[in-house]
């Protein structure tokens, strides 16, 4: 069941999966996330479980959606006043963030839901947020980043025995700066 889209901002529906959201959030830190379950988030909620069930249709698209929401930037990315520079420090704070236990939880909770386009969404948002920074320098593209710089810190956050050392992350902004 998809993730039900076109709902008023604000309002019960906003506070209802405000309640949900924040239910999740500090039942994970309270307790493994194997031993989570929609009738705990929906208690500490205040919500019936069929809330839950109408609105997500399963644990792994609530924590899905926990997750993108948490992805959300807070702030725009840092402006270290060069192109490269922005670059290097946007993708170690991803690299820091992502490579943490909540983290990788949160790549593989987006993983299992049903819109996980969302992510690409939002990494390619704060990517052309840099990239609009330097109108007259080299521009490689959001779609090249992806490839060249995300693509392979998740690939080794997710499926290798260690995340990239920062230099060789710094490498990979370094490659796709080459034109």
């Amino acid at each position: 069941m998809a993730i039900k889209e076109g709902l008023r901002p604000g309002g019960r529906s906003a506070r209802v999966q405000e309640s949900i959201h924040s239910a999740v959030r500090s039942l994970l830190q309270e307790q493994d996330r194997a031993t989570l379950t929609v009738p705990q988030i929906a208690a500490r909620a205040g919500v019936t479980p069929s809330t839950i069930y109408r609105r997500w249709g399963d644990l792994p698209a609530l924590l899905g959606d926990v997750a993108i929401a948490r992805m959300r930037p807070d702030c725009a990315p840092l402006d270290t006043g060069s192109l490269r520079g922005d670059l290097r420090a946007w993708a170690e704070q991803y690299l820091d963030e992502m490579s943490s236990e909540p983290g990788r939880n949160m790549m593989r909770d987006i993983q299992a839901c049903a819109t996980p386009g969302y992510c690409v969404g939002i990494i390619s948002g704060q990517l052309q947020t840099i990239l609009d920074r330097y109108p007259d320098e080299p521009n490689p593209g959001v779609e090249r980043l992806i490839n060249v710089v995300v693509a392979p810190t998740v690939f080794r956050i997710l499926f290798a025995t260690a995340p990239l050392a920062v230099e060789e992350l710094y490498r990979l902004v370094d490659i796709a700066l080459a034109q």
